[in-house]
């Protein structure tokens, strides 16, 4: 396992930012914004330009954006790179820092950020009300919705994929085939699915009851 380069030090004007332990692909730079109920047109434009900026960066794959419910405040960016040396040089930025500095105005708190891979981050806690600890899902609500994903994809993409291991035998031996199969349905569920299932039972997944 490669070892972060990322600082567990907050940038200037980043707020609190968190380290975790991840694999050298797929990195994913979480960030949680709670903006200011009268900020939100604004934000949404700041939301636009970094988009557009991270776009630009090498690894770049991707963002996805989980805003809030009606009345709500809070908002997650997720970022996704393809090692940790390209999401260093983004947090590092100065495109980043200027980025920062500009949203600070429309923020009631300053920003927290995580960076790490792995499905783990769809299911990272979220601020709570002040003097409060952050909510984190129930343990159960991540395994049913994790496994509510995996499973049809387990019935379905070998099916998919029987016509190429029929065509290529030396892709269907015992160890490579499931390799193959493993690592399609791991991408699917990463870049695909989750992204758009949390978001979709976001309000049931953070129900305290």
């Amino acid at each position: 396992m490669q070892s972060s380069r990322l600082s567990a030090v907050s940038s200037p004007g980043a707020g609190t930012y968190k380290m975790s332990s991840a694999s050298a692909d797929n990195v994913s730079f979480v960030v949680r914004h709670r903006v200011r109920a009268d900020a939100h047109t604004l934000y949404e434009a700041w939301l636009v330009e970094t988009m557009r900026v991270a776009a630009a960066f090498p690894g770049h794959r991707g963002v996805q954006v989980v805003r809030p419910t009606a009345g709500g405040v809070d908002y997650t960016i997720i970022v996704n790179f393809a090692t940790h040396d390209d999401a260093t040089l983004w947090h590092q930025s100065a495109e980043r820092t200027r980025l920062i500095e500009a949203v600070q105005p429309h923020l009631d708190v300053v920003e927290q950020v995580t960076v790490g891979a792995g499905i783990d981050y769809w299911f990272q806690p979220e601020p709570a009300a002040s003097g409060e600890p952050p909510m984190k899902p129930p343990a159960w609500k991540q395994w049913m919705i994790t496994t509510s994903v995996i499973w049809p994809l387990t019935m379905v993409v070998p099916w998919a994929f029987g016509p190429l291991f029929n065509g290529w035998p030396a892709l269907g031996a015992y160890g490579v085939k499931q390799g193959i199969l493993a690592s399609v349905i791991v991408a699917i569920v990463v870049w695909m699915i989750m992204p758009r299932y949390t978001r979709l039972v976001h309000n049931w997944l953070f129900r305290k009851k």
